[in-house]
C-alpha cells in the first residue's frame, strides 16, 4: 500500500537490519509506551525471528503487521502497524497496534497510515470491528484514532504492562459501517 510518499511494506524477515535500527533509534522515545525489553531485543537477530513470526502469523490470517518507509528514503524503516489477535467467525475484529519514529512526529503519516490499514482491514479482509487501545497521556495517538472515526467505548483498567506499570488504556473502535464517514485519515 502507498499514500502521499507514505510506502506500507507487509513483515519480511529481510526487514531485520532495518527494523533493528528502528527500535535503536528510537528506544528512549518508545520507553514510556512499551513493555520493559531486553537489550536483545534490539538486534538484528532477535527482529528477524520476530519477523519470521509476524510472517507466519499473515499466513495463517492471524494479523497483519506493516513497516512504513517514506519513498524517497527506501529501506528506513519510520513505524510500523498491525492489525493483530484477528478473530475470524461471527466476531471479524482485530486490534490495531501502530508506532511512528520520534523524528517523524506531528507530520499526519501515523494518520494516513491508520486510514490506509482501517480501509485495508474492511474492504480487503472483511473484518467487522478494529479495536484500538490508548493510554489517557498519549494525545497525540488518540487524536490519530479520532481524525480515523474511532470512538471511545471506555477505560480498560491495568491494561497493559508498560514500562513495568500497569496502565490504563482508553478502548476505541471503528465498525465497518461506520468506514464510510468522511474522516481525515480515510
Amino acid at each position: 500500500m502507498e499514500r502521499d510518499g507514505l510506502r506500507l511494506i507487509p513483515a519480511h524477515p529481510d526487514l531485520a537490519e532495518a527494523l533493528a535500527d528502528f527500535y535503536r533509534r528510537n528506544r528512549e522515545a518508545f520507553q514510556y509506551i512499551d513493555p520493559v525489553r531486553a537489550g536483545d531485543f534490539f538486534t538484528p537477530e532477535h527482529q528477524r525471528a520476530a519477523l519470521e513470526r509476524e510472517l507466519r502469523d499473515w499466513q495463517e490470517g492471524q494479523s497483519r503487521r506493516f513497516y512504513l518507509e517514506r519513498t524517497e528514503a527506501p529501506g528506513r524503516i519510520v513505524g510500523l502497524i498491525g492489525l493483530n489477535n484477528i478473530i475470524w467467525g461471527a466476531f471479524r475484529s482485530a486490534f490495531l497496534g501502530y508506532k511512528l519514529d520520534a523524528q517523524c512526529w506531528s507530520r499526519g503519516w501515523m494518520t494516513q497510515a491508520v486510514g490506509l490499514v482501517t480501509r485495508f482491514a474492511f474492504q480487503e479482509l472483511g473484518l467487522h470491528r478494529i479495536e484500538g487501545n490508548v493510554m489517557p497521556r498519549n494525545k497525540a495517538s488518540i487524536r490519530v484514532l479520532e481524525k480515523n472515526g474511532y470512538r471511545p467505548e471506555g477505560m480498560a483498567r491495568s491494561y497493559l504492562e508498560i514500562n513495568g506499570v500497569w496502565e490504563d488504556h482508553i478502548h476505541m473502535v471503528k465498525l465497518a459501517e461506520d468506514q464510510d464517514e468522511n474522516k481525515e485519515g480515510d
